[in-house]
């Protein structure tokens, strides 16, 4: 991933709100994401500072660079996986318009500045279409807690470190950063012979990024390791919540059904993996004696920078919280340069091995990303051990899972020496009762 002129650490914009410190949207990010227009209509947007470039209304303003056309009629139209299909060279070049259109001293500043909307005052949508859904199990961290809960002497099953673990979700149930969730109702063990239906008493979340396919490939036909980015739109924030209590009864022989299906949160906004060039990091190191990646999941670049340097967070509000005015409390924060044994180029590799054909607009998980130590841990599964260690949190109240009321906020973003600070929003959603 090379660096060029969008990336100026000391480049100013016209919008003020972007020049804030501890902005997440600063003119060297350009996350795209969709939002309703006044006549309901889905249309495709920019974020910079805490506004929105509606691209329906800039892209039939004059100065835009010639080669664009493409680029901008799918936008215009608010098709946002047809943008996503023209691939990297496309969004570069758009994003390069943005960059020079949207820095102090523009020419566009008159045109674009009528163009734009406060984020609070839209209603924010899914990025994209969101056509299918693989959720991976990248953080060997999280695994190995997990694993060590049910399996105390092998916690990481011998696969895991050969190849990337993951299964096939569904679409239907993800849903944006915002709407509630719904506690939801299965089947578990009880204690006698017969199951017992009814709300999971053991609801978690997962602190995930998201990974958007743009380009795809035709079935049949293998993406190779050093290709692999190239099919990569960019990044969210993803919360994959998992009722624990369902799925250790429903899992074997064939994984999580009810347990996953009833939920996931995904952020509005994708950040491009363009704009996530300087925060590029080497994957995880892998301890001695661990088996060196098989050819095919093994690349040049991919060793020298696969990874991500993202800080990850997750943030809980309460019902008691919030009634008395509180804010919400971290409970943890992690790298997910530290967390993921696989990294993103991998995943693709890997999933288009045998031929799968890869569509714009499908959605990788990445599995939970927790770190090393307990307080980097990005579930409550983990923070608890299991429900045994209930988090006693500031006001006094404990939690082992999550409660009706409670509002998980995840947050991510990326720094370092040299950089603008970028990051990629915030994830959330409030847990209501389940029904019936």
């Amino acid at each position: 991933m090379n660096l060029d002129a969008s990336h100026d650490p000391a480049m100013q914009s016209w919008v003020d709100s972007a020049n804030q410190p501890q902005t997440d949207f600063p003119i060297q990010n350009l996350p795209f994401g969709r939002f309703r227009g006044p006549d309901g209509t889905l249309r495709a947007a920019v974020a910079i500072g805490d506004q929105l470039l509606d691209l329906k209304q800039a892209a039939a303003c004059p100065g835009w660079p010639a080669g664009l056309e493409g680029a901008l009629e799918a936008l215009a139209a608010g098709n946002m996986n047809r943008f996503m299909a023209l691939g990297k060279t496309a969004r570069q070049g758009l994003r390069m318009a943005l960059s020079e259109g949207f820095k102090a001293g523009s020419q566009q500043q008159a045109a674009w500045s009528a163009c734009l909307l406060p984020q609070q005052a839209v209603q924010m949508a899914l990025p994209c279409e969101i056509g299918d859904y693989t959720d991976f199990y990248a953080g060997i961290h999280h695994a190995t807690a997990v694993g060590r809960l049910f399996r105390p002497d092998a916690p990481l099953l011998p696969n895991y470190k050969w190849v990337p673990i993951g299964y096939h979700g569904r679409s239907s149930s993800i849903i944006v950063s915002g709407q509630p969730i719904r506690r939801p109702l299965g089947q578990t063990k009880g204690s006698g012979e017969v199951p017992v239906v009814g709300p999971s008493q053991r609801l978690d979340y997962e602190l995930e990024l998201g990974f958007l396919i743009g380009a795809g490939n035709q079935l049949g036909e293998a993406i190779a390791i050093d290709d692999a980015e190239d099919h990569l739109f960019g990044v969210t924030l993803f919360n994959d919540w998992s009722a624990r209590d369902i799925q250790a009864w429903e899992y074997q022989p064939l994984g999580p059904f009810l347990a996953k299906n009833f939920a996931s949160s995904l952020s509005p906004w994708v950040v491009t993996m363009e704009a996530l060039a300087p925060f590029r990091a080497p994957p995880l190191l892998r301890q001695a004696g661990d088996p060196q990646p098989l050819p095919y999941l093994d690349g040049a670049n991919d060793r020298l920078q696969g990874g991500l340097n993202i800080q990850l967070e997750a943030w809980l509000q309460t019902a008691a919280m919030r009634a008395a005015g509180q804010s919400a409390v971290r409970l943890s924060s992690g790298n997910a340069s530290e967390a993921a044994y696989w990294t993103p180029a991998q995943l693709v590799a890997h999933h288009t091995l045998g031929g799968c054909n890869l569509q714009p607009g499908d959605l990788f998980g990445s599995g939970t990303l927790s770190g090393p130590r307990p307080d980097q841990a990005g579930s409550l599964m983990e923070q608890s051990q299991g429900g045994k260690q209930p988090i006693r949190l500031p006001n006094g109240e404990t939690r082992s899972f999550l409660a009706d009321g409670d509002e998980l906020t995840l947050k991510a973003f990326c720094e370092r020496a040299g950089a603008r600070r970028i990051g990629l929003g915030e994830c959330s959603a409030i847990v209501l009762p389940a029904k019936g």
